[in-house]
């Protein structure tokens, strides 16, 4: 049975990892953002809303997404999300250079439910086929996709823009990734209840010196103050990410004038990104959630002053590989963290509250990095503003622990 049951999660890992490769759709924006401001003349505000907007309703549609998976299983939830990503896609292909509203409403607004909805039920269903020994590692390599979507993406979306322009680059991609999407949900399904992961003696499962390991509902964890140090780390780390993320191939030529590396720079951040989210995930098992963190928070900081005076091909190339290694690490560590300090049982809506925390560092760190470079022609106040806050993160993680163990009698 434990040989079977193996299997089983790992095809909910594969699964799990090939939604996010789709749905790391996301992350080409800097690519079309680009495109916008040359070809329909759009600002770098004006061109960072629609995945500003996005950002945020993801982040929002994962507390809710989260409760539904928890209630409805992953394969439901996660399925619905694959079709609101592509009909997303799908509407923004009839935008025009003049009409910003429906780009959000298709890009924002739809795929970003979408991608909430879907992301949402990648995880939880993993890690509950494994021992927690293992959780980083699962979560790491789960999330991994999102952040090596941009590997593929990035090129194709580029090649599609070059040859069938903007409107039609956003139907053929819709429809792709509503076939992908929906088809790989099929196989997300949660283990049957009182399943024991291989590796964990039944006596010991769910047991800590004869008691049960407390599993949080939300209404209790909101209550700590573990989560709003979390929180606030998350938030702070997510707003440094995204920031570069979102602008990346903009920085490109600002820094490199006359040298085009937009596209390959977004597709090397996103090797670092999902380097960052197994190797940070897998450390952290052995090193101790808090104490990771703390190594990346600091990392990101230096990074971002490394950013700042890369006006070489290769300099730049190695900051975007170490900012996205350093981004993508948070993304496996707090989903494991929340797991760690609150219990599998309400993870995804659980860590979906937590992740709110991502959208409000996504939605500000593209905005204000539009607002700084429309009104100062560079990204140095930008890079400055980062490197505070992770340096601010990192004292953070002295305050952080687990809560002290809630023992209910076994």
């Amino acid at each position: 049975m434990n040989n079977s049951s193996n299997k089983q999660g790992w095809i909910v890992v594969l699964a799990g990892t090939g939604i996010n490769l789709a749905l790391g759709v996301l992350y080409s924006w800097s690519v079309i953002a680009k495109k916008m401001t040359t070809s329909w003349g759009w600002s770098a505000t004006s061109a960072s809303v629609p995945y500003a907007v996005a950002c945020g309703v993801f982040a929002i549609m994962m507390v809710f997404a989260g409760r539904a998976q928890d209630k409805l299983g992953p394969r439901l939830v996660a399925s619905i999300g694959g079709a609101l990503t592509g009909l997303g896609l799908i509407l923004a292909s009839f935008a025009s250079k003049g009409n910003v509203t429906l780009m959000i409403l298709g890009f924002g607004i739809l795929a970003g439910t979408g991608i909430g909805l879907g992301y949402a039920s990648a995880t939880p269903a993993a890690v509950k086929w494994f021992p927690p020994t293992k959780k980083g590692l699962i979560t790491g390599i789960v999330v991994s996709g999102f952040g090596l979507a941009s590997v593929y993406i990035a090129p194709v979306t580029n090649t599609l823009l070059k040859n069938f322009g903007i409107n039609q680059t956003f139907l053929i991609l819709g429809i792709a990734f509503f076939v992908a999407t929906v088809g790989l949900s099929q196989f997300l399904i949660n283990p049957p209840v009182g399943y024991i992961p291989a590796g964990v003696p039944a006596s010991s499962a769910s047991t800590t010196n004869g008691s049960k390991k407390h599993e949080y509902d939300w209404h209790e964890m909101i209550k700590t103050p573990q989560f709003y140090l979390l929180w606030s780390m998350y938030a702070f780390a997510a707003f440094a990410g995204l920031m570069i993320i979102g602008h990346l191939a903009k920085i490109s030529a600002a820094q490199l004038p006359g040298v085009n590396l937009g596209f390959l720079l977004v597709a090397i951040l996103a090797i670092g990104n999902a380097s960052g989210r197994i190797v940070a995930g897998s450390a952290s098992d052995k090193l101790g959630r808090t104490r990771t963190m703390l190594l990346v928070f600091l990392f990101q900081a230096l990074m971002m002053g490394v950013l700042a005076i890369s006006t070489t091909s290769i300099l730049l190339i190695i900051s975007a590989t170490l900012i996205g290694f350093n981004y993508g690490a948070n993304l496996a560590l707090f989903p494991a963290v929340t797991a760690d300090y609150f219990g599998t049982k309400n993870l995804g809506v659980n860590y979906g509250l937590v992740f709110t925390a991502w959208g409000v560092g996504g939605v500000f760190g593209s905005m204000v990095a539009g607002k700084i470079v429309d009104a100062t022609g560079s990204y140095s106040m930008a890079y400055l503003i980062a490197a505070v806050l992770c340096i601010i993160a990192s004292g953070i993680t002295f305050a952080t622990k687990a809560p002290k163990e809630v023992g209910i009698e076994a």
